[in-house]
């Protein structure tokens, strides 16, 4: 798989669907992602890639799931005509032997992290975002490096895990290059929305299976607005706000913290960007939780800008949920 800024734009991939399909909605009486038996995770032979290796293979030893360690090589990469005799010889190559060798290092490395998981290997060829996307297509979660392979991967957020987060029907996750520092605590952010509702629901869950804090943050900066284009309020009392803000952060925990009555629960309202709040939450997290698209912005938008910066800017692994997967 080589994650690059360089992959291009990714469409909605469309895939045969196979198996059960279970919704993830955000409401308290839907079934569980943790239904499901199986995580993903894309390799390409980084470092980034076998980071999240080690925190997918940690990750499917708590859900008492297997682990599949995906390789996507990319076919002929280069646009001119060639003979195709020349074309096969160069995809066989990669394929059987360096496609290979980045499959087997990605296993061994599962294994040396958690010597009794159930893990397999897989190659394949095409777009690595959509294949990844569609060999997940029924799978607890999807995995893969915030960052791989290519002349631009030290600048800018990795073309395949951005286009995972926008697209994947499962939970995605980025993983950074982060040290192995544990803080116990789980950070959600919450804004009320269907998406956001689905990553408070995922983030109850996290917070169980690792016996973590969870810290669920609402930030405001102006009065809540459910619909794009409305118009603001040029004066407004801040203490009015706060308040209504304060009652749909607790409105949007109650009934996960009766189903989680173990969960310990911090909640966090504050006036701020939520972009600044959320990064600076992540400082002291495990694991950050988004939803896809908040309650602002263009419906049209698979990823929206929240989740988009939190990609680029959280200090720890990012987990964006859609309003309903799988």
């Amino acid at each position: 798989m080589c994650i690059s800024a360089a992959s291009g734009p990714l469409s909605e991939p469309k895939v045969p669907v196979t198996g059960a399909k279970i919704p993830l909605d955000g409401s308290p009486g839907s079934p569980s992602v943790t239904n499901m038996n199986e995580i993903v995770v894309g390799v390409d032979g980084s470092e980034h890639a076998l980071v999240a290796v080690d925190w997918a293979a940690e990750e499917a030893h708590r859900r008492a799931a297997s682990l599949r360690v995906v390789h996507v090589m990319v076919p002929w990469p280069l646009d001119i005509p060639v003979d195709p005799r020349v074309v096969a010889v160069w995809e066989g190559q990669v394929n059987t032997g360096e496609g290979q060798q980045v499959v087997d290092e990605g296993l061994q490395r599962a294994r040396r992290r958690v010597p009794d998981l159930r893990v397999a290997g897989e190659r394949s060829s095409g777009q690595p975002a959509a294949t990844l996307i569609e060999a997940a297509e029924n799978a607890a979660m999807l995995v893969v490096g915030s960052r791989g392979t290519g002349a631009l991967a030290e600048v800018l957020l990795g073309s395949v895990a951005l286009q995972v987060a926008s697209h994947a029907r499962c939970p995605a996750v980025a993983v950074p290059a982060v040290g192995p520092e544990v803080h116990g605590e789980i950070v959600v952010g919450v804004d009320g929305s269907p998406a956001g509702a689905a990553a408070v629901r995922f983030a109850f869950e996290e917070a169980e299976l690792r016996q973590a804090r969870l810290r669920a943050v609402l930030a405001w900066t102006h009065p809540a607005s459910t619909r794009p284009g409305d118009m603001q309020p040029l004066v407004f009392d801040p203490e009015i706000v706060a308040a209504e803000e304060r009652r749909l952060l607790s409105e949007s925990l109650a009934g996960w913290r009766e189903k989680h009555p173990d969960v310990t629960v911090v909640p966090e309202v504050t006036r701020a960007r939520a972009t600044r709040a959320l990064a600076a939450a992540s400082e002291r997290a495990d694991l950050l939780i988004v939803g896809s698209r908040g309650r602002g912005g263009f419906t049209g938008l698979l990823l929206g800008s929240v989740g988009h910066a939190m990609l680029h800017r959280a200090h720890c692994p990012v987990a964006v949920i859609r309003p309903h997967t799988n």
